[in-house]
């Protein structure tokens, strides 16, 4: 395992230098979950929730969160995101609400913060919006999926399972 980067010889915090790295194209797609109730979910699925439309809000709420994440995050590059698509599957199932979103820049750096970040506040817009009825929700197996472009190539989850 190579050495950590965020970190100089002294061990010290430090934002990692960029600046000599190519500008590409990159890519990353994270994934998670909200698991809940049967009835939570089909208040989400019917639009009848308190709050109203839980998905198109958490849509909205995802996307800030990837642009914000610079700011959330405290050694993290802002960033110029070129592209944002955050979408919501409901499995009934397993009583669920998947979110995955894909980021896209042309940049120094990747994209893999600002992926995950979107899907975690997008699952925490879903709790926030149906905590009235079922505050028992689980967020969980967030993870980046895959990752394109940069020095270290691409990567997918699946491709390393």
């Amino acid at each position: 395992m190579s050495e950590l980067t965020h970190f100089d010889d002294q061990g010290q915090a430090h934002m990692v230098d960029v600046a000599a790295k190519a500008e590409t194209h990159r890519t990353a797609r994270a994934g998670g979950a909200i698991r809940m109730r049967a009835e939570t979910l089909m208040l989400i699925e019917s639009g009848s929730a308190k709050k109203g439309d839980v998905l198109g809000v958490a849509r909205i709420a995802a996307i800030q969160g990837a642009k914000r994440t610079s700011e959330l995050v405290p050694l993290c590059h802002p960033i110029a995101i070129t592209r944002i698509a955050v979408e919501f599957e409901i499995v009934r199932d397993a009583s669920e609400v998947r979110c995955v979103a894909q980021v896209e820049s042309f940049g120094r750096t990747g994209v893999e913060m600002e992926a995950l970040t979107a899907v975690q506040v997008g699952l925490l817009t879903v709790y926030d919006m149906c905590k009235a009825v079922d505050r028992g929700m689980v967020i969980g197996d967030v993870r980046v999926l895959e990752k394109r472009g940069g020095k270290s190539g691409d990567w997918s989850a699946a491709e390393s399972a």
